[in-house]
């Protein structure tokens, strides 16, 4: 099979890490049977600097083109004065708009070899923890009306309004159900369903849209005061998550905390149909760029994300997966893990042993 793939290497540590991230591909086309085609475009700071914008036409012609797209990371402190409406950071925003792109898949996970890193108890933790969460990414309270005003009673005030539809609700719901079905086949579904009537539409449209669409899926509840609190107290109990735009956005970081680094986690943002964009949680960390210090392995799992996610490629996601946990079974360790007694490598030599692993 042939893979169109565009590859945003953006700013700072991007261009190493998506290398990284390449080299791996082309270890798993090579051993399966498929090629990866690699098309560069600019995005971010570099873009600015070249182009004179933070997201080229060009650039969003060639991802909606493409199969799928992987992305580096953007921004830095050279472009930190920039006017906000051309910030590198507002390329990433566009090109989400641009592709229709409305789910953001965060997967927190803690190998069992770098359990020692978790900041939880060793024995909450001594297994391995994966908690994928789902997050709305284009609605509720983030995108909602919102005001500021003054009265002679209260002084300054301003409001924000957390607004759903069962649409956006369904199509949320159908992303984590497909996820779930290549795993455990049960959600999580985490809401405020005593306090707002927003999240009482959340609860009614999740079930009835899983029960109609996957009734093989177990619909679980949890308030999201307490998920918080279960995430910390027992995160082996979670698997995948589905919940809201502001709710996601603190449960993801939340549950990133618990791995121990953010150099080891990926992610994808996803719309209605395969074409998704993939990349590392963690930013440009331009003071260590150049240096061959990055670790690539958030990138390297974010491309094994899109064999599974885009492309229906399991056996080749896992293979990246099993390659990952050989290697830091074998102690081989970035700057970011290193552990005592471990072996450090370079980045690129992580991603070479990785893909010598394939």
């Amino acid at each position: 099979m042939n893979y169109n793939i565009v590859v945003l290497d953006g700013d700072g540590i991007g261009p190493e890490i998506c290398a990284g991230a390449i080299k791996v591909l082309n270890a798993v086309g090579k051993k399966f049977g498929h090629d990866f085609n690699f098309e560069h475009r600019l995005i971010g700071g570099c873009a600015i600097d070249k182009c004179g914008v933070p997201l080229p036409e060009e650039t969003v012609k060639a991802c909606l083109a493409s199969d799928s797209v992987l992305l580096g990371a953007v921004g830095g402190y050279k472009w930190d004065n920039l006017p906000v409406d051309v910030r590198p950071e507002k390329g990433l925003l566009g090109i989400r708009k641009a592709m229709g792109l409305y789910s953001n898949i965060r997967p927190a996970k803690l190998w069992s070899s770098l359990a020692n890193a978790s900041p939880l108890k060793y024995e909450l933790v001594k297994d391995g923890v994966e908690i994928i969460i789902v997050r709305e990414l284009t609605g509720g309270i983030y995108f909602g009306e919102r005001g500021k005003g003054f009265d002679t009673m209260s002084g300054e005030y301003a409001w924000d309004t957390e607004k759903y539809s069962v649409a956006e609700i369904e199509r949320i719901t159908r992303i984590a159900c497909e996820l779930a079905m290549k795993r455990s086949k049960k959600i999580i579904s985490v809401d405020k369903a005593n306090v707002l009537e927003s999240s009482r539409l959340w609860r009614k449209t999740v079930h009835a849209y899983a029960q109609k669409h996957y009734p093989e899926i177990t619909v679980e509840d949890m308030l999201v005061d307490n998920t918080a609190m279960q995430i910390v107290k027992n995160p082996a109990q979670f698997d995948v998550v589905v919940t809201s735009n502001i709710f996601g956005d603190i449960l993801s970081d939340e549950a990133a905390q618990v791995t121990g680094s953010i150099g080891m986690l990926a992610s994808s943002s996803l719309g209605d149909g395969t074409r998704g964009l993939y990349e590392p949680i963690h930013g440009s960390a331009p003071d260590i760029a150049g240096k061959d210090i990055a670790n690539p392995v958030a990138t390297i799992l974010a491309a094994a994300m899109m064999l599974r996610d885009s492309f229906g490629l399991t056996k080749e996601c896992a293979a990246i997966e099993s390659a990952v946990q050989k290697v830091l079974e074998e102690g081989w360790r970035t700057a970011d893990i290193m552990q005592d007694g471990a072996k450090k490598v370079k980045g690129s030599e992580m991603a070479a042993l990785i893909a010598e692993r394939i």
